[in-house]
C-alpha cells in the first residue's frame, strides 16, 4: 500500500467494506488532571460497554456478539445528528462521593471516527487513560498511528479468502488462549469476495495476537498497541457477524475489552436430536418428486419401501458416540415401534438392541404413535386444512388423546428401563403447536395435555418459531432442522430430493427456489453420486457451526432414517466435531445440553434481557470487588477471571465453572443477601 494513498480497494467486495481512512496521529490527551483525584479514592467502573456505530459490518458483528452474550452496552449512533455528544460529563461522574467511569471498555469503528481535533476523540482519550479502559478498533488500515508499518513495508492489503491466519505466542497466553492454533478464513466460493484486509509488521508498543503469512514472513492482524497510557485492540481485516473467522475471535476480543470481568457468559454447543427411534420413516420417490405415504404426494403409499434403522445400525450409533465422545438424543416412538413389530413376526433386533444400549443415550418422549396433534385434518386436498363441524367450528384432536400419546410413550419406556426425563417433550411434527398456515394457533387442548402429564419443555421448530414462549406451564425449545432429510437413507436419494427443492424449474427442478425469498437456486444440479459428500456434507457442517459458534443453545434434529443405510448423518457430524476440535484449545469443549436444559438456558436469558431492557441491573467493579444486582428471581450471567471467589454469607466459595479460560456462571445473591459479589483475584 503506497503511503501517500489511504485505502485501495477492489469495487466487488460483498460481505465486507474497506474502513473509513483517518490518517494522522490521535489527538492529544488534553487536560487529565483527574487522575490524581481518581487514585486517590478507587473508582467505581461500571459492567457496561460504549458503542460507537458508524453503520458498519463490523461494529455490527461485535454488537451481534455483546447481545448474545449477555453484556450491556450503550450504543451511539453517529449517523444520528441527535445523538448525545461523547463529552467527560457522558463518560464519567460522581456515585456516592467516589468517582464513577460509565462504561468499562469502548468500541470504536476504528480508531478515531470523530476526526482530527475532535473534542469527542480528546475527551475518550483522557476518559481511558484515566480509568484504564480499554478500546477496540473494530476495522482499520495498517499504519504507524495504530502501532503497524505501512503494509508496502513488509506487509499485505488484498483479499484474505482462504488465509491461515494463526493466534500467536502472545494471543494464546492472552484473550485467545481458548483457540488451539489456526484461524482459518473462509472461502466458500471462488466467485465472490468474502474477506478483504491489511497485514503490517509491528512497531514498538504493537503485540501482535492473531498474524498471517506475508512474503518474507508474518505480519499482523489482530494485536494490541499501548500508547500514551492507553490500550487498543486493532482489528486490520473486515468481517461480518456471520463469518466464522470472526465468531472464532469474537469471545477473545470481548474478554480482552472489559479486562476478563463483564456480565453475560458465553458456550459453544451442540446436540442433536434423532427422531422417529422405533418407527419407520417413509422414503422419497425421484420418479413423483415426493415421499409415498404422506399427506401431499399424490403416489399413495409405497409399502415394505420405508427407512428404518437395523440392529447394526444401532450397535454402530453405540460405538460411533463412544468414538466420538458425543451423545445422541434419541427421540422415540415406541407405539410405531410394536406396531412394526406386530407387523414383521413379533421380532424385533433393533429394539433390542437399543434397549440393551439404553444407558449411552438420552431419550426424549416423541408420543407413543407419532399422531398429529393439532387440528383433525382433512387431507380430501392437497394441501391439507384443518376439518370443521357442521358449524364451522374448527375440530380438535382431544386433550385425552394428546395426554394418552405422552403417557403410553412413557409408560412402555418405564417398562424398558429407559432413562426418560417426562418434563421433555417432541410432538409429531411438532403439532399441536400453531402450524402455519393452515393451523395459525396451538390446539386449544394442549396445554391441559401437558399440565397433565408433567411436561415442561415441548420442542418446537425453529424455522417457525425462533423464539422460545409459553404454552400453558410449559415452554417451547426451538429446535433447527438440519439438511439431511427424514425420508432419504442414502447419499443419492439426498442429492435428488436437494436437487427437486434447490434448482431451477429449467434445470429439472421444482423452481422452489426461484419464487422464495429466502431461497438461493444451485447454479446447476448436483451430481447424485457425488453431491451429497462433496456439496450438502460441508454446506451443513458450516451452518451448524454457525450456531455453535454463536453461543446458541437450540438443539438440531434429524431422524433415525439418517442413521440407517448408508447412514448419511455421520458425515456431517464427522466434520462438525473433527472441525472444531481441530480449532479449540481443550480447555473448550462442546456443550451438549438435553433439552431441559436448553430450556432453561433460554428462559433465563429472555429475562435477563427484560432486565436490562428494563434498565434493573446494576452492576459495577471497585477495585477487586464486583457488585451485581438485578430483579428478584431474575438470575444473572457473570463472567470473571481464574481465581475469582463468590462471597458467602460466611466466607468465599470458588466462582462459576470453567470455560475457555474463563469462569462463569447464572447466579443470584445467596441467603440474607441483596446482590451477588465477588472477590477478583489480586
Amino acid at each position: 500500500m503506497n503511503r501517500a494513498a489511504a485505502v485501495c480497494v477492489a469495487a466487488a467486495l460483498v460481505s465486507v467494506a474497506a474502513p473509513a481512512v483517518t490518517a494522522g496521529a490521535q489527538p492529544a490527551l488534553g487536560a487529565v488532571a483527574a487522575v490524581g483525584a481518581a487514585a486517590a479514592v478507587t473508582p467505581r467502573i461500571d459492567l457496561k460497554v460504549l458503542v460507537v456505530d458508524d453503520g458498519g459490518s463490523s461494529v455490527d458483528a461485535l454488537v451481534a456478539e455483546l447481545t448474545d452474550t449477555g453484556v450491556p452496552f450503550t450504543r451511539i449512533d453517529l449517523r444520528d445528528t441527535a445523538r448525545p455528544v461523547i463529552n467527560a460529563a457522558f463518560l464519567a461522574d460522581t456515585v456516592d462521593g467516589r468517582p464513577r467511569a460509565r462504561y468499562q471498555g469502548v468500541v470504536l469503528p476504528n480508531e478515531n471516527p470523530f476526526g482530527d481535533g475532535s473534542a469527542e476523540a480528546a475527551a475518550l482519550a483522557a476518559y481511558e487513560t484515566t480509568y484504564g479502559i480499554r478500546q477496540v478498533d473494530a476495522y482499520t488500515w495498517a499504519h504507524p498511528g495504530v502501532g503497524l508499518d505501512y503494509t508496502d513495508s513488509g506487509g499485505y492489503a488484498g483479499m484474505l479468502d482462504g488465509t491461515p491466519a494463526a493466534v500467536t505466542d502472545a494471543g494464546r497466553a492472552g484473550p485467545f488462549g481458548y483457540l488451539a492454533g489456526q484461524v482459518l478464513f473462509e472461502d466458500n466460493s471462488t466467485l465472490i469476495p468474502e474477506s478483504y484486509g491489511y497485514l503490517g509488521r509491528p512497531r514498538p508498543g504493537y503485540t501482535s495476537l492473531v498474524d498471517a503469512p506475508v512474503e518474507g514472513g508474518r505480519a499482523s492482524m489482530v494485536g494490541t498497541y499501548e500508547h500514551d497510557g492507553r490500550s487498543e485492540l486493532v482489528v486490520t481485516f473486515g468481517y461480518n457477524r456471520y463469518q466464522r473467522q470472526f465468531r472464532l475471535l469474537a469471545r477473545g476480543i470481548v474478554d480482552w475489552l472489559t479486562q476478563g470481568v463483564h456480565l453475560g457468559q458465553s458456550r459453544n454447543y451442540f446436540s442433536v436430536h434423532v427422531d422417529d427411534v422405533f418407527a419407520p420413516d417413509a422414503r422419497w420417490n425421484p420418479d413423483l418428486n415426493c415421499t409415498p405415504g404422506d399427506i401431499d404426494c399424490a403416489g399413495g403409499a409405497d409399502a415394505g419401501n420405508d427407512i428404518r434403522m437395523t440392529a447394526a445400525d444401532a450397535a454402530y450409533a453405540a460405538q460411533w458416540q463412544q468414538s466420538r465422545g458425543f451423545t445422541l438424543d434419541m427421540v422415540y416412538n415406541a407405539g410405531a415401534g410394536e406396531e412394526w413389530k406386530a407387523e414383521h413376526g413379533a421380532a424385533d433386533a433393533l429394539t433390542d438392541r437399543l434397549v440393551a444400549d439404553r444407558a449411552q443415550y438420552r431419550w426424549i418422549n416423541h408420543t407413543y404413535t407419532h399422531p398429529f396433534l393439532g387440528c383433525v385434518q382433512d387431507v380430501s386436498v392437497v394441501p391439507w386444512k384443518c376439518s370443521t363441524d357442521a358449524a364451522g367450528a374448527t375440530q380438535w384432536v382431544s386433550r385425552s388423546e394428546i395426554a394418552g400419546q405422552i403417557r403410553d410413550n412413557n409408560d412402555w419406556a418405564a417398562q424398558k428401563g429407559l432413562p426418560v426425563d417426562r418434563t421433555e417433550l417432541v410432538t409429531g411434527e411438532h403439532s399441536g403447536l400453531k402450524t402455519l398456515p393452515q393451523q395459525p394457533v396451538d390446539n386449544p387442548n394442549l396445554a391441559g395435555a401437558l399440565s397433565d402429564t408433567g411436561v415442561r419443555w415441548i420442542a418446537s421448530d425453529n424455522s417457525r418459531e425462533p423464539v422460545q414462549r409459553a404454552v400453558g406451564q410449559a415452554q417451547t425449545v426451538p429446535r433447527y432442522p438440519m439438511n439431511v432429510y427424514y425420508n432419504t437413507g442414502t447419499a443419492a436419494e439426498m442429492a435428488d430430493e436437494y436437487n427437486w427443492i434447490y434448482t431451477s424449474a429449467a434445470d429439472g427442478g421444482s423452481g422452489i427456489c426461484e419464487n422464495n425469498a429466502t431461497s438461493t437456486c444451485l447454479p446447476a444440479p448436483l451430481d447424485p453420486a457425488t453431491g451429497y459428500a462433496t456439496y450438502i456434507v460441508p454446506q451443513e457442517a458450516r451452518t451448524a457451526l454457525r450456531h455453535v459458534l454463536g453461543n446458541d443453545p437450540r438443539p438440531h434434529y434429524v431422524h433415525q432414517s439418517n442413521l440407517a443405510e448408508e447412514r448419511i448423518l455421520y458425515p456431517v457430524l464427522d466434520e462438525v466435531l473433527t472441525t472444531y476440535r481441530a480449532t479449540f484449545a481443550a480447555n473448550t469443549p462442546i456443550v451438549n445440553l438435553r433439552q431441559r436444559d436448553q430450556g432453561v438456558e433460554l428462559a433465563r436469558r429472555t429475562a435477563w434481557d427484560k432486565a436490562l431492557a428494563d434498565g434493573k441491573v446494576t452492576a459495577y467493579r471497585i477495585g477487586t470487588t464486583v457488585t451485581v444486582k438485578a430483579p428478584v428471581g431474575v438470575s444473572a450471567p457473570i463472567t470473571a477471571p481464574e481465581g475469582t471467589r463468590k462471597q458467602m454469607v460466611i466466607g468465599t466459595a470458588v466462582w462459576g465453572t470453567a470455560y475457555a479460560g474463563t469462569r462463569s456462571a447464572w447466579a443470584g445473591p445467596e441467603l440474607l443477601q441483596s446482590g451477588v459479589t465477588l472477590k477478583l483475584p489480586s
